[in-house]
């Protein structure tokens, strides 16, 4: 029996960002497939109707892959696929599988031997790398950091050696609420000279991307409280 298609479907990374991040291929296949595996299914649904789907809400069949059922069988959610059916894969924003479960359902995928198309959409991560200014040619994205103090200024220090040791730049995100106290940590941690560039609240119209030393930025003020946010280091040669 021929199998279906698994595609990686991006979602908007902010409110009122729907026309920056919305393409008419991602149009078309949302409209030829009425069934999804999503991350929040409310979440997903305001996303599909904001994308203009024309498939009837009441049609769509929604496997909701939430916190509390990813160690669940795989089997539901891949009912459609084995039998031939599409299937579209959402996050809550931005890139599904890029610190995503959503990565977990892509690997079985390739398992069970299923096509798996990624569509093009806006990536908070790559976005934030090519606005900074930083190597671009050599990056790595660490995802969240420890939340003990102690081990998250040791892992901080870590990451501005690693940016001047292998003039790489560094990545990492903080669940929103806790951005603050990330951002003190990094200013308490790194050295004067070491560059942070901070992108926050991309791609709507609260925007924030700067780049600047440490020593500078212990003279900012800014609150990252609650705003998705991402970090980077990086060592100038």
């Amino acid at each position: 029996m021929t199998k279906g298609t698994l595609f990686l479907i991006p979602v908007p990374l902010a409110e009122n960002a729907a026309h920056k991040s919305f393409t008419s291929f991602l149009g078309d296949t949302i409209n030829s497939i009425n069934t999804y595996i999503v991350e929040n299914e409310k979440t997903a649904r305001k996303f599909l109707k904001e994308a203009g789907i024309k498939v009837p809400q009441s049609d769509l069949v929604i496997h909701d892959y939430g916190k509390h059922k990813r160690n669940d069988s795989f089997v539901p959610y891949f009912k459609e696929l084995m039998t031939g059916k599409d299937v579209g894969l959402m996050s809550e924003a931005g890139c599904p599988g890029v610190a995503d479960p959503g990565a977990d359902i892509v690997a079985e995928a390739h398992k069970r031997g299923i096509k798996v198309v990624p569509l093009v959409g806006p990536s908070s991560i790559l976005l934030a790398l090519i606005a900074s200014g930083f190597n671009g040619q050599s990056f790595t994205f660490h995802g969240y950091l420890p939340i003990d103090k102690v081990e998250r200024g040791k892992k901080i220090k870590e990451l501005e050696q690693l940016a001047d040791k292998n003039k790489q730049t560094q990545i990492f995100i903080e669940t929103p609420f806790r951005n603050n106290h990330l951002f003190e940590d990094v200013l308490k941690s790194c050295q004067p000279q070491t560059l942070l560039s901070i992108a926050s609240n991309i791609t709507s119209d609260e925007e924030y991307i700067k780049t600047m030393p440490i020593a500078l930025w212990r003279k900012e003020r800014i609150d990252l409280h609650k705003k998705p946010t991402i970090f980077l280091l990086y060592r100038q040669v």
